[in-house]
C-alpha cells in the first residue's frame, strides 16, 4: 500500500480514532473528587486549605465561584499546583489494553522518501501513532514541499545520520542516540546523510 506522504498516516489514524470530545469541567466536583480521593471530610480539607467549611462546601455545590487566592489555597491544601484544578480527572477504568509488535511485524507503508512501519496498529483509539521509518531521501528536493500536521511529534535516531530540516530552525544533523521534539504543524522533512538508509522511530501525538 502506497500513500503520497507521511500525512496520509496521521489521517488514518485519526479517522480510526474517532472524533475526540472534551467535557467541559465543573470545578466544584473536581474539587470533591480530590477531596474524597484522600478520604478528607470537609472540615479536614477546609482545615488544610485554610479556608472556612461553608466557603469549601459552596466551591463544591457550585454556589461560589472561588478567588485565586482560594484556588491557591485549595491547590495547597489538596498538594497539587492550581491548574491541576481544573485538568480532568484522567480516566478511572483499566481496561489493560496492550499491543505487542514484533520486528518486521509491523503495518508496511511506502512513500517515495520514507518507507514506514506502523506499530501498535492493532488498538483503536490511541492518543499516539508510534512508527518506525527507513530514510529514503537523500536530498530536501524529494520532498514536495514541507510535510506538516497537527499534534506533536517525536523523533528517535534508531540508525545512521539523519539531518531535521524544519520551517523556523536551522537543519540539525542526529545521530544514533540523538533525539528531537517539535510542533508537528511546523513544516518538516528528514533526509539521511548515512550511506545507508538511515532508521528512526517516530511518535505523533493524536490528540
Amino acid at each position: 500500500m502506497t500513500h503520497p506522504d507521511p500525512k496520509t498516516l496521521i489521517r488514518i489514524a485519526r479517522e480510526d480514532g474517532g472524533e475526540a470530545h472534551v467535557e467541559p469541567l465543573d470545578l466544584g466536583a473536581r474539587v470533591r473528587a480530590l477531596r474524597k480521593e484522600r478520604g478528607w471530610t470537609l472540615e479536614q480539607a477546609a482545615g488544610k486549605a485554610g479556608l472556612a467549611r461553608s466557603t469549601l462546601s459552596k466551591i463544591e455545590n457550585g454556589q461560589m465561584s472561588p478567588t485565586y487566592e482560594a484556588l491557591k489555597k485549595l491547590a495547597e491544601g489538596l498538594a497539587i499546583s492550581v491548574p491541576q484544578l481544573f485538568t480532568p480527572p484522567s480516566r478511572t477504568q483499566v481496561n489493560g489494553r496492550m499491543a505487542v509488535t514484533k520486528s518486521g511485524e509491523g503495518q508496511a507503508s511506502a512513500t517515495a522518501t520514507y518507507e514506514h512501519e506502523l506499530l501498535a496498529s492493532g488498538l483503536r483509539k490511541k492518543q499516539m501513532l508510534p512508527y518506525r521509518a527507513r530514510i529514503r531521501a537523500r536530498e530536501f528536493g524529494e520532498f514536495d514541499g514541507w510535510v506538516r500536521h497537527d499534534g506533536e511529534e517525536f523523533l528517535y535516531v534508531l540508525t545512521g545520520i539523519v539531518r531535521l530540516y524544519t520551517e523556523f530552525y536551522e537543519p540539525v544533523d542526529l545521530r544514533r542516540g540523538d533525539s528531537a521534539y517539535y510542533d508537528a504543524s511546523m513544516g518538516h522533512n528528514v533526509i539521511s546523510l548515512s550511506e545507508e538508509d538511515a532508521t528512526v522511530l517516530w511518535v505523533t501525538s493524536l490528540v
